[in-house]
């Protein structure tokens, strides 16, 4: 079992699994060599990016992230200003200070390649780090793996294989579960809504009273940086050129009469959605929810359904994210979370199921009717594709997020006005996007080399 707070997670844009995760990888290694004593003998950091990592690195930021790590920032309380501020000194000086205590020498043109021509066996998102002393010698080489959702694992620990097909890291929870069905078990046998059985869980890892705050502190974050996509303009970084469009839009909306009419929610939804994936096309902080790729669709409906103002109401907000999280586990469990295994439905098909299932949480759904409503949020985007224009977490990223918004809210709805058991279980809908994203060609799992990204011009 995995704990909510790690499933959402606060972090840098654009990308969860090439900005997120590549910055705690860089900081891991070396703070492994500091605590075995050897950070002060190093002279020379090698960072090789491969497979997505290397096809995508740069439009999604995965250098930049890279440097950020090793001057030891964390993405989860790091300034944006400060860290790329730090890149840019990086680059004009040669230098960098790693983990605020060591300063070296550092090229970027040499010493953080993007490998293009291996592609990795475990995980399409490798990386190979190296660290050497002041005559060349290697003082530790070790590979790791971006898996998604600033997830990552080294090599020894993705070939390791779990005992009795069970997970064989993390605290023991007090219900845990490994399937949509085990977890309807536990609702039925205990009493106990989704949202009741992830929060029991959560104490494995922290008192109740620090998850609850830590669930605040998230759903304040979402509201926040949908605020600060409302009030910008301006073009997103890049060759794409492309104009940010929510300020716009919501000047709009507040200018029109307020009415109820279907067209005018569809309106905020997008526009919800559309300012925080602005925000993370940009480099800006935003919650990973799961992924940053799909990270304003939990927010779009946190904003319209839990939240007065811009301020969430907690014990809403509360259901709403630990409901979505414990469904977002089970795709972590059974399936992936990271475009490069399973095309965008694992990114934004999964925000969307997530959504959906805490909405109509919110809205008084039983566990089935949860359940159902994260199935359809997901059936309906199984093959989706993950086909970055340029590499950057653009087009069609943002306004799939806006559709996605749409699509959850629709999906909460037809779950609740169902009056029998679903033919198509969540488990069933799991298996299945697990199983086209194998069969999905590599082309379109954020590599640029199929769809859009090839049939767009870029600049």
């Amino acid at each position: 079992m995995i704990s909510a707070l790690d499933l959402f997670r606060i972090g840098l844009g654009p990308s969860s699994s090439h900005t997120v995760g590549p910055m705690r990888i860089v900081t891991a290694f070396l703070v492994e060599l500091r605590e075995r004593g050897r950070l002060g003998e190093v002279a020379r950091v090698r960072i090789g990016l491969q497979g997505s990592l290397a096809l995508t690195g740069e439009g999604h930021g995965t250098p930049d992230a890279c440097i950020i790590g090793l001057c030891g920032y964390r993405p989860e309380t790091v300034d944006p200003q400060e860290a790329y501020a730090a890149v840019a000194d990086v680059r004009a000086t040669g230098r960098v200070t790693l983990l605020g205590e060591r300063e070296i020498g550092f090229d970027p043109q040499t010493d953080l390649v993007l490998d293009f021509a291996s592609m990795p066996d475990l995980h399409p998102n490798g990386m190979v780090l190296s660290a050497y002393d002041a005559a060349g010698a290697r003082i530790d080489e070790a590979d790791f793996y971006s898996t998604g959702g600033g997830f990552f694992s080294s090599r020894a620990q993705l070939e390791q294989t779990a005992r009795n097909d069970q997970l064989i890291f993390g605290p023991p929870v007090r219900l845990p579960f490994g399937s949509g069905a085990q977890l309807l078990e536990i609702c039925a046998h205990e009493d106990m809504a989704i949202c009741e059985v992830v929060l029991a869980n959560e104490a494995a890892w922290r008192p109740e009273a620090e998850t609850l705050a830590g669930l605040d502190a998230i759903a304040q974050a979402m509201n926040a940086c949908i605020d600060r996509g409302l009030s910008r303009e301006g073009h997103l970084p890049g060759e794409l050129k492309v104009r940010r469009r929510a300020r716009a839009i919501h000047q709009n909306l507040i200018a029109r009469p307020q009415d109820n009419q279907a067209e005018t929610l569809m309106d905020w939804l997008n526009l919800y959605a559309m300012a925080v994936n602005e925000e993370n096309a940009s480099g800006g902080r935003v919650v990973t929810a799961p992924t940053n790729g799909a990270a304003g669709i939990i927010p779009s409906l946190l904003r319209q359904y839990c939240s007065e103002g811009n301020n969430a109401i907690a014990v809403k907000a509360r259901r709403y994210l630990l409901t979505a999280a414990g469904i977002g586990m089970l795709y972590k469990q059974r399936a992936s979370i990271s475009g490069a295994e399973m095309g965008c439905q694992g990114e934004v098909g999964v925000a969307c199921s997530m959504a959906a299932a805490g909405l109509a949480a919110v809205w008084g759904g039983t566990p089935e009717q949860v359940t159902a409503a994260a199935e359809i949020g997901m059936e309906h985007n199984l093959g989706l594709t993950c086909d970055p224009v340029g590499g950057l977490v653009q087009i069609p990223c943002i306004e799939r997020n806006a559709i996605a918004a749409v699509k959850a809210v629709n999906a909460a709805k037809l779950a609740l006005h169902a009056g029998e058991t679903p033919r198509v279980s969540l488990d069933q809908v799991i298996e299945t996007m697990r199983q086209t994203g194998v069969d999905m060609s590599s082309k379109y799992k954020e590599t640029s080399q199929g769809g859009l990204a090839i049939n767009v011009v870029a600049c």
